[in-house]
């Protein structure tokens, strides 16, 4: 009986444009990448967008992509913030997730860095270097495509698999050669000139990040879902209408100053909504980690990305 006086309610609460049944678990991750929803949830933006559907959400933050899968899996989380890559791996390993909403790209926010002293001038120059990445991570797949570029595999380099929080560190010792990582810490090393960029993803890689949901969340959930696309919308406008104030408000955040946040910034173009561009980019993904046996199991990327809710809220 609770479940049928439960659907009833949730069917009425659709009709009429709320939530009130939903209580939505979000799984962040600290990175400036993902900027919008950290905006959105320091401007009040996701308290007023939930508030107005009468629904809920709860935060959890994440190091990286592969552990907010984890927490999918785990049943700790129904929404996952993370890169291209990470989240593909999760929907060919069983995950029942749809992804539906962009928070936009950035070429410039994923590189090759290395020390300011270092003999590598160009990619070709990594041959037989220690040079670091997240493996199961965005920056695996530019990684890839640099040294296809350049007549290059991955057997031609030592790979040191770290976590982006480790690598600045790792790089100042001398422990590795170079790193594949992303902003902030391409910033934070370069605009001190304790490193440089030899490369970054301009031309060959969008650098997309996106959002999934639970498929069986967003069918009973829905209006949670636009709420959240729209708070996540009005953060991207934010940022890119007010870059020093953006920088300002998030610097504690991303634990950098508001003038390496604001280089950080320059280096993204945010938006909600997912244009052709990004999911022919996705696609591109989707198809390298087939090909390298990273994921054992096709995906439908027609299937994999919707932009209903996006329609729906207007984006």
């Amino acid at each position: 009986m609770k479940k049928i006086v439960l659907a009833f309610l949730t069917l009425i609460s659709f009709v009429l444009g709320e939530d009130k049944t939903a209580e939505l678990r979000i799984g962040a991750q600290a990175y400036p990448l993902y900027a919008p929803l950290w905006a959105a949830k320091e401007l009040g933006y996701l308290d007023e967008e939930f508030k107005k559907v009468g629904a809920k959400y709860t935060w959890n933050v994440f190091a990286n992509g592969p552990l907010v899968n984890e927490g999918v899996r785990g049943g700790s989380i129904d929404l996952g913030i993370m890169a291209d890559l990470p989240a593909i791996i999760a929907k060919s390993v069983g995950l029942d997730i749809v992804v539906f909403a962009n928070f936009g790209i950035g070429e410039k926010a994923l590189a090759l860095i290395v020390p300011p002293s270092s003999s590598i001038k160009e990619v070709k120059d990594i041959k037989g270097k220690k040079i670091a990445y997240g493996k199961g991570t965005y920056a695996q797949h530019l990684l890839a495509l640099l040294l296809n570029n350049n007549g290059l595999k991955f057997s031609d380099i030592t790979e040191i698999n770290l976590a982006a929080g480790d690598i600045p560190a790792a790089l100042e010792r001398g422990d590795i050669d170079g790193a594949v990582v992303w902003e902030q810490y391409i910033s934070q090393l370069t605009v001190p000139n304790k490193a440089r960029v030899v490369a970054d993803g301009t031309g060959i890689k969008l650098g997309n990040n996106i959002s999934y949901i639970k498929r069986d969340f967003a069918k009973a959930h829905p209006e949670s879902l636009i709420a959240y696309i729209k708070a996540v919308q009005r953060g991207a406008e934010y940022i890119n209408n007010n870059n020093k104030a953006a920088s300002e408000l998030l610097s504690p955040t991303f634990k950098v100053s508001p003038q390496i946040l604001e280089s950080v910034f320059s280096h993204f173009e945010y938006y909600a909504k997912f244009q052709p561009r990004d999911i022919k980019e996705i696609e591109k993904v989707k198809d390298y980690v087939l090909r390298e046996k990273i994921i054992r199991k096709d995906i439908d990327i027609k299937e994999f990305i919707t932009t209903e809710y996006l329609d729906r809220a207007g984006i």
